[in-house]
C-alpha cells in the first residue's frame, strides 16, 4: 500500500502546470488515499466519455477497479491525476505489456496507456500534459514506447496522441485504432512542447493584464491605504471592466453601497458575479483567507501587493511557498506577493492595478518587466517625462509565481508591444530565460538591466552563480541588449521604440555646436561606430538649415543612422518648438534611418520633440480592434528573418532627444549591434556531423566510469581515460610519459621522438611556464639530462614536482578551450587565450552548447584579443579552422553525454597548419536533471 507519506511515493514525480486556457492544474501520482477522490471524479464524467475509455457502457466503477486504479508500484503500474483544489480533473496510467500484450516487468520496455478528463475541462490541454509527464515517467522507468487502443469516433483522444511529436505507428484493428509511440524525444515532439508552453504561458499572463473584472481586497474606509490607493488608480485610470471594492470591516447588509465611488462587499462571495482579477491588498496574515475566498469564487488570477514574505526573511519565506502554493491549487496564478502591480492600456482594457502615482500612463509601444517597485516608478517616470508610453507594465516584486520569462512568453505574440524592457535581479532560469529571450529578440528588440550581480550580505535576492562575462556573453548570444543602468535602459527603448533599426554603423553629425559635434564623434569612435566627420551648421543656422541638412544625410547612401546636435539660441524660445517641426519634416521626407537629437539645456525642444505624437498625420488605416501584428523591425537590405508585418517608418513623428551625446551614442550602438545580430541569426548556422565520432563507445566508457562516482560527487579521469573519451570525439591530446629521474625521462624522449618538452605538473606548477617550469625544443640527450639537472635544482625534487616528457608541438599561439556544466545555464562552451589575457584580464569568450559553426566563427572573433589569430604586426595567421572544428567537437561531446560536467583544455597551441592538445582534464558525474528537455512544469516550492 502506498500513500503520499511512504518513502517509495515518486515525489518528485509532482509538478504544477499551466494549461491550454492560461489555468493551472497539479500532477501527482495517484495513491491508496485516492479512492474517493476517483469514485467522485468518475461520476462526473459523462456516459460517452466513460464508453471511449472502456469500449462499452461503464456506468460506475466497481470496489476491483478502484482498488486497481490506486494500487501502482510506479514501476510497472503507473497512475497520475491533474487535479484542482482537491478533485481529479483528468486522469491517466500506463501498465507496463510484453510482446504478448499481457501485463509484464523489465525488461519489458512498452506499456498501455490510457486517459480519462472530465467532461467540464476538455479543451484545456489536460491530456496533452498528462501524456508530456506519464512519458517522462516511463522513461525514468525504462519504458521506450507506450501503445493506446482508441475509438474511431473519439477525435480527441486521436488528436492528442498524433499532435505530440513523438514519431509513431498507426493501424486499425478489430474496430479500434491501434497507435504505437516512440517516447524517445524528437526535435519535433520538444518544438510542440514548447509551442505549447508559450501559448499556455501567455495566456496566463493575458488573464492577468486583460481581466473583464476585478476586485481590490483591503480597501480601507478611511480611503488610506495601498487597497485604497489601487482601487483609486484603477478607477481613475479608465478600467473598461467591473469594478468592485472589498472590506470586510463594512456592516452586514451594506453590500453593494458605494465606496470611494466602487461597489463594496464584505467579501468577494458576496459580490454575486465573476471576479476575473483580484488584487489583495490586506496584511499577510490575513491573504491565505483572501486567496481561499478567492479561489472558491472561481477568481483567475491574483495581484499581490501584500508585503512580507520573501523580503523579510526565512519565516516570509515559508509564507510565501505556503501562497504559492494555495493558489495554484485553485487553478490561479499570481502576481507578488510585495508586488508594485500592473498596467496595460490597451483601448479596451485601460487596467491600472498598480500603484503608480498620477499623472496616468501613456500608451506605448513599449513593455516593461521590473521586480523591484522602486525601480518600477523611476522607470514609469523616466518613460513618461520624455514622452513615451507603454503598452503593458508587470512589476512583480517578489516573483514567487509569475516571472519575466512568462512576461517574455506574452510580449512575444503581443502586437502592442514592439520593444521589452527589462530590470531583473536574477535571471531564475537562466537556461530557459536565454531561450525564451532568442525567440522574442528575433522579432523585437529587448533590453535588459541585470541588477543583484554584486549581492550585499544579508540582501535576500541571490545573485547568479555564473561569472558576469559569461552571463554578459550568454545574453548576446541570445540577442539580449544588456545595459548597466535603468538610464540606459530608458535611453535605448526610447530609441528602438519610435526609429527605424539601422543597416550599419556609419553615422553622420550634424548641428549647430563645433565642440557638441565632436563630443558625439568620439563617443561613436568609442562605441565602435563609424562616424562621419561633423557637419558644423554654426550658431546661426536656423531651423530650415537643420532640416535641409537632416534631408540631405537621410537621403546619403553614405549614413545609416544621423545624431543631430543642438545648443539653445538666446532669448529664442519658440525656435524650440520650429526646430522640431522641422526635424519632423525632415524624417518624413526621407524615413528608413534612426535620428536621435543630443541637446544642452534645450529642455523645450526635448518637449516639443516628444510630444510630436498630437501632430503626427495619423495613419492611413485604423489597427484592428484585436492585438495588432508587431510593427517590422528588420533593419534596411537584411535579409529576411522571422515574419513580421510590413515595415513602418517612424510612427509619430516622435525623435528621441538625450542630454549627453554619449548617451545618445550608446542608445544607437546597442541598435546597432542588435540589428547586426538579427542580420546574422537570419542564418542561424548548423551543427556538423563529424563521421569519426564514436557516440556509442563514448557512451559505453562513461557508464562504466560513472559507476565509480558517487552521488553528489564528480571524478577527475586520469590521463590514460581522458585521452580515450577525447580520442573518440577525434580530439587527440598529445600523450606525455612520466619522467621521475633523468634516465626515464631519457627513455620517455626515445619513445617519443626528439625533439620533446619537458615538464612539471605540479599543481602549483602547471600552466606556469613563467615559472621556470617548462623546458622545450630539447633535441638531444644531453640537452634533456642538463635541463632536468636544472629544473630539479631550481623547483625541487622529483616527487615535488611530476615532471613529464611530451612530444614537441609546432609553434603557435596558446590558447584555452573549455566547456563546463552550470546547474542553471546548462553547458557553456569558453574560449580565450592562454596566460594574462584570460587569467588576468578576463579576455574570454562564452557561447551556449550545442554551439553551431556559426558559433564557433563568432566565439574565436570574440576575444578583444582575437587579432593575435589573425596575424596581428606581420606575424603569420594562425589555422582558425582547425580551432572551430575542435570547439565544434568539444560542444558536441558535451551535449551528447550530460555526464560529463567539465573539460579543460590547456593549452591548445594553434599552429599556422593545425593545432595540438597540450594537456586535458576531464570531470565526470552522474547526469544531472535535464529540466529543459522534461515535461512542461511551473518552478516548484
Amino acid at each position: 500500500m502506498t500513500t503520499a507519506s511512504d518513502p517509495s511515493y515518486p515525489a518528485h514525480w509532482e509538478a504544477d502546470v499551466v494549461l491550454r486556457d492560461g489555468g493551472t492544474a497539479r500532477i501527482r501520482p495517484i495513491t491508496t488515499e485516492d479512492a474517493g477522490r476517483l469514485v467522485s471524479f468518475y461520476e462526473q464524467v459523462s456516459d460517452e466519455s466513460k464508453y471511449y475509455r472502456f469500449f462499452a457502457p461503464y456506468p460506475r466503477l466497481s470496489d476491483r477497479d478502484v482498488h486497481r486504479f490506486t494500487h501502482h508500484d510506479y514501476v510497472d503500474r503507473v497512475g497520475l491525476a491533474a487535479t484542482i483544489g482537491d478533485e481529479f480533473i483528468g486522469t491517466v496510467r500506463y501498465d507496463r505489456i510484453g510482446p504478448d500484450g499481457r501485463p509484464a516487468s523489465a525488461p519489458a520496455d512498452e506499456a498501455e496507456v490510457a486517459f480519462l478528463v472530465q467532461d467540464a475541462h476538455q479543451g484545456r490541454g489536460v491530456a496533452s500534459a498528462l501524456l508530456e509527464h506519464i512519458g517522462a515517467v516511463a522513461r525514468e522507468r525504462g519504458i521506450r514506447r507506450f501503445a493506446a487502443e482508441v475509438l474511431p469516433a473519439n477525435t480527441k483522444m486521436i488528436k492528442v496522441f498524433t499532435d505530440a511529436g513523438y514519431q509513431q505507428k498507426r493501424s486499425f484493428e478489430d474496430g479500434s485504432v491501434h497507435l504505437t509511440l516512440d517516447l524517445e524525444p524528437t526535435a519535433e515532439s520538444l518544438a510542440v512542447q514548447r509551442a505549447r508552453e508559450q501559448r499556455a504561458e501567455a495566456r496566463s499572463v493575458q488573464r492577468l493584464l486583460a481581466p473583464g473584472s476585478v476586485a481590490v481586497i483591503g480597501v480601507s474606509r478611511s480611503g488610506s491605504g495601498v487597497g485604497a490607493a489601487a482601487l483609486r488608480n484603477l478607477r481613475d485610470g479608465g478600467f473598461h471592466g467591473h469594478l468592485y471594492a472589498v472590506n470586510e470591516a463594512r456592516a452586514p447588509g451594506m453590500e453593494g453601497d458605494l465606496l470611494d465611488g466602487v461597489r463594496a462587499y464584505r467579501t468577494v462571495a458576496d459580490i454575486g458575479a465573476p471576479v476575473d482579477l483580484a488584487v489583495i491588498a490586506v496584511p499577510a496574515h490575513r491573504v491565505p483567507d483572501a486567496v481561499a475566498a478567492c479561489g472558491e469564487h472561481g477568481v483567475q488570477g491574483l495581484v499581490v501587493l501584500s508585503a512580507g514574505y520573501g523580503e523579510s526573511g526565512p519565516e516570509g519565506l515559508d509564507r510565501q511557498r505556503e501562497l504559492v502554493r494555495q493558489a495554484r491549487s485553485y487553478g490561479m496564478r499570481l502576481i507578488g506577493p510585495n508586488a508594485f502591480g500592473v498596467i496595460n492600456t490597451a483601448a479596451d482594457v485601460e487596467l491600472n492595478a498598480s500603484l503608480a502615482p498620477a499623472p496616468a500612463t501613456a500608451r506605448g509601444r513599449i513593455g516593461l518587466f521590473t521586480q523591484s517597485g522602486a525601480i518600477g516608478i523611476a522607470l514609469l517616470s523616466g518613460l513618461l517625462r520624455r514622452g513615451e508610453g507603454l503598452s503593458s507594465f508587470v512589476s512583480a516584486g517578489n516573483r514567487a509565481d509569475v516571472s519575466g520569462n512568462d512576461i517574455l512568453q506574452y510580449w512575444y505574440e503581443d502586437g502592442a508591444t514592439d520593444v521589452a524592457l527589462m530590470y531583473l535581479e536574477t535571471l531564475g532560469n537562466p537556461r530557459k530565460f536565454t531561450r525564451l529571450a532568442r525567440r522574442t529578440a528575433a522579432v523585437k528588440p529587448l533590453v535588459v538591466a541585470l541588477g543583484g550581480r554584486h549581492t550585499p550580505a544579508g540582501h535576500l535576492v541571490p545573485g547568479t552563480r555564473l561569472p558576469e562575462s559569461t552571463v554578459s556573453d550568454l545574453l548576446r548570444q541570445a540577442g539580449v541588449i544588456r545595459v548597466d543602468t535603468v538610464t540606459e535602459l530608458v535611453d535605448a527603448g526610447l530609441l528602438l521604440a519610435g526609429q527605424p533599426l539601422p543597416a550599419g554603423p556609419r553615422v553622420a553629425i550634424l548641428g549647430n555646436s563645433e565642440s557638441l559635434g565632436v563630443l558625439t564623434y568620439d563617443a561613436c569612435l568609442t562605441e565602435g561606430l563609424r562616424p562621419s566627420p561633423p557637419l558644423d551648421l554654426t550658431t546661426a543656422a536656423t531651423p530650415e538649415d537643420f532640416r535641409t541638412a537632416l534631408t540631405a544625410a537621410l537621403a546619403s547612401e553614405d549614413c545609416d543612422a544621423v545624431v543631430v546636435t543642438a545648443i539653445p539660441w538666446v532669448g529664442e524660445r519658440a525656435l524650440a518648438d520650429d526646430l522640431a517641426e522641422a526635424l519632423r519634416e525632415a524624417v518624413t521626407e526621407v524615413p528608413g534611418k534612426p535620428v536621435a537629437v543630443v541637446h544642452v539645456e534645450l529642455g523645450e525642444l526635448v518637449e516639443a520633440l516628444s510630444a510630436a505624437r498630437a501632430t503626427a498625420a495619423p495613419p492611413a488605416t485604423a489597427p484592428p480592434p484585436a492585438s495588432p501584428a508587431p510593427r517590422d523591425r528588420t533593419p534596411a537590405a537584411a535579409p529576411a528573418g522571422p515574419p513580421t508585418a510590413a515595415p513602418a517608418a517612424v510612427p509619430d513623428g516622435r525623435i528621441p532627444a538625450y542630454p549627453a551625446a554619449e548617451r545618445a551614442v550608446k542608445a544607437l550602438a546597442e541598435a546597432v549591434r542588435y540589428a547586426q545580430w538579427r542580420r546574422a541569426t537570419a542564418d542561424a548556422g548548423h551543427v556538423p556531423e563529424y563521421e569519426d565520432i564514436d557516440e556509442s563507445g563514448a557512451a559505453a566508457q562513461l557508464a562504466a566510469l560513472v559507476t565509480r562516482v558517487g552521488e553528489g560527487a564528480a571524478l577527475t579521469l586520469d590521463e590514460a581515460d581522458a585521452r580515450e573519451l577525447l580520442g573518440r570525439y577525434g580530439i587527440r591530446v598529445l600523450p606525455t610519459l612520466p619522467a621521475p629521474s633523468a634516465d626515464a625521462a631519457v627513455r620517455a624522449a626515445g619513445v617519443l621522438g626528439y625533439p620533446v618538452a619537458l615538464k612539471t605538473t605540479a599543481p602549483h606548477l602547471r600552466h606556469r611556464a613563467d615559472l621556470g617550469g617548462v623546458r622545450l625544443d630539447l633535441t638531444t640527450e644531453a640537452e634533456l639530462r642538463r635541463s632536468y639537472e636544472e629544473l630539479t635544482e631550481a623547483l625541487g625534487k622529483p616527487s615535488e614536482l611530476l615532471p613529464v616528457v611530451q612530444s614537441m608541438a609546432p609553434r603557435g599561439v596558446d590558447t584555452v578551450v573549455r566547456a563546463v556544466v552550470d546547474p542553471a545555464a546548462g553547458a557553456v562552451l569558453s574560449f580565450g587565450l592562454a596566460g594574462v589575457p584570460s587569467e588576468l584580464l578576463g579576455d574570454t569568450a562564452h557561447r551556449l552548447v550545442p554551439a553551431t559553426d556559426r558559433d564557433a566563427a563568432g566565439l574565436v572573433r570574440a576575444l578583444r584579443a582575437a587579432p593575435l589569430l589573425f596575424g596581428w604586426r606581420g606575424s603569420d595567421p594562425v589555422d582558425t579552422p582547425a580551432l572551430e572544428e575542435l570547439l565544434l567537437r568539444l560542444s558536441r561531446l558535451v551535449d551528447d553525454h550530460p555526464e560529463v560536467t567539465g573539460i579543460s583544455l590547456e593549452p591548445v597551441v594553434v599552429a599556422t597548419e593545425g593545432l595540438s592538445v597540450l594537456s586535458a582534464t576531464v570531470r565526470v558525474a552522474h547526469p544531472p536533471a535535464r529540466t529543459d528537455l522534461g515535461p512542461r512544469t511551473l518552478p516548484s516550492y
